[in-house]
């Protein structure tokens, strides 16, 4: 009878490990996440939300070029005011907007490098590969260990889930830059980061935008599983009407949550006005 090998107990001592040795980076990391977290908070805080609502309309007009969108999202945004749920809302936009921030951040350069070599893609693939399979929820245990409870560990467990599409279509889009436009480059004597700013990135530019749209997507599906860890705004909303059984509270933390996705979306597929239509 063969013995069982013990994946879990190697994961858990690798965990474990990490949680003793480094745990002076683990507390900076945390406190720099949560500077971050509470500046955003507090910036969308300041403006009262007529205000804010009146600023977004016109940035979105701005942005897209479409009434029609602007005035969806002042509806939008007037019902969620309209329902109570003001604060919890602006929490969760502070905690998707950095959440994705930092996985843009990350996975551009990273899909930049996957697609320049075939080897760099070959070992990113397998972490992505397993980051997209592995049941979120087990992303909590070990986000727990290291960070506690919180936004901060929400904040990190949301950006490990989002992060995956901007990898993959980036590194999708720029090798799919026809060849001729890459020699056309090197012919001119471009440089690689010149070729990369003014012929690479800019074609490869619709799928960096998708890539972008499913990660913000991707993080704001993820507040409610990461209010279980300590995560406030409308994910926790959602759990207490769990806990409670309360279909009033839940419905109406649900419809904001669906409202700021389809703000959240459309904006970023509209942006320039160039795509289709609401």
């Amino acid at each position: 009878m063969s013995s069982r090998i013990p994946f879990g107990e190697w994961a858990e001592a690798l965990v474990e490990w990490i949680a003793l040795n480094l745990s002076f980076l683990l507390d900076a990391i945390s406190g720099f996440l949560k500077f971050l977290l509470e500046a955003v908070s507090s910036i969308l805080a300041f403006f009262p939300s007529v205000t804010f609502i009146l600023l977004m309309s016109v940035v979105t007009l701005i942005l897209t070029r479409k009434v029609l969108l602007t005035i969806g999202v002042a509806l939008g945004l007037l019902l969620i005011d309209n329902m109570g749920l003001w604060d919890q809302t602006m929490e969760t936009l502070s905690l998707v907007l950095v959440a994705a921030g930092a996985a843009v951040l990350i996975g551009i350069p990273l899909g930049i490098m996957s697609s320049r070599n075939t080897k760099v893609e070959a070992v990113v693939k397998v972490f992505l590969d397993f980051m997209q399979t592995m049941p979120s929820f087990v992303y909590l245990i070990p986000v727990v260990i290291f960070f506690g409870l919180g936004n901060v560990p929400g904040m990190i467990a949301t950006v490990v889930f989002a992060l995956p599409p901007v990898v993959r279509l980036t590194n999708l889009g720029i090798r799919q830059v026809p060849r001729e436009l890459n020699e056309v480059a090197d012919s001119f004597g471009s440089s690689r980061l010149q070729k990369l700013s003014y012929v690479q990135l800019p074609v490869a530019m619709p799928s960096i935008r998708a890539g972008i749209n499913q990660c913000v997507m991707l993080s704001l599906s993820m507040v409610v599983i990461a209010s279980m860890i300590g995560a406030r705004g409308l994910g926790y909303n959602v759990l207490m009407s769990i806990q409670r059984i309360d279909v009033a509270m839940g419905f109406e933390a649900g419809l904001a949550i669906v409202i700021i996705a389809v703000i959240l979306d459309r904006i970023s597929q509209n942006i320039g006005g160039a795509s289709k239509p609401l």
